[in-house]
């Protein structure tokens, strides 16, 4: 059992360069430091700021371990190509801290914002090289898709869309 005290929040400006700099280090290891990915994203380094455009409707979420410093995130923003739809984005761990169950509390946390904000769909784009997210995503409903036309990142190779009305009615 985990003995860390992890807690998950919203991100400030002051978490921008940790969370950037594990964004890239994990797209480096996985090859997808190219153009067409989250690599390039123009808020990469000003996260914060991106996401508190539209507090109600953007969210990022940090994980942040028992000394202060940040081992992840999570963000979710509106998805214009889908009705009623939110995009999952930029889920990252510091390396320390995989495979501990920390992507799932941070998607726990984003589904939760995503049915609270009023959304009904979550949409993702990704890619077969990140293997592990696949198999995360899929766990909790996500169910592969045709490249939308709003997709964003040309790159990426894999969509998914999970429905959270499905949810409401179990």
């Amino acid at each position: 059992m985990d003995r860390e005290q992890m807690i998950i929040r919203r991100i400030r400006p002051c978490d921008d360069p940790a969370i950037a700099a594990i964004i890239r280090a994990n797209l480096e290891r996985a090859h997808l430091d190219i153009p067409g990915t989250a690599y390039f994203d123009p808020e990469l380094d000003h996260l914060s700021q991106y996401y508190q455009i539209s507090p109600g409707q953007r969210a990022y979420f940090i994980l942040e371990d028992d000394k202060g410093q940040v081992a992840g995130g999570v963000g979710l923003a509106e998805f214009g190509g889908i009705e009623k739809c939110v995009e999952l984005q930029k889920l990252y761990l510091a390396d320390a801290w995989k495979g501990r169950g920390y992507g799932k509390r941070l998607v726990e946390t984003v589904l939760g914002f995503a049915r609270s904000a009023g959304y009904e769909r979550v949409y993702l784009e990704t890619h077969t090289n990140l293997q592990t997210a696949l198999c995360l995503y899929e766990k909790f409903g996500f169910r592969q898709i045709e490249r939308p036309k709003a997709a964003v990142h040309s790159t990426m190779d894999r969509f998914y869309l999970k429905e959270l009305r499905e949810e409401r009615m179990k």
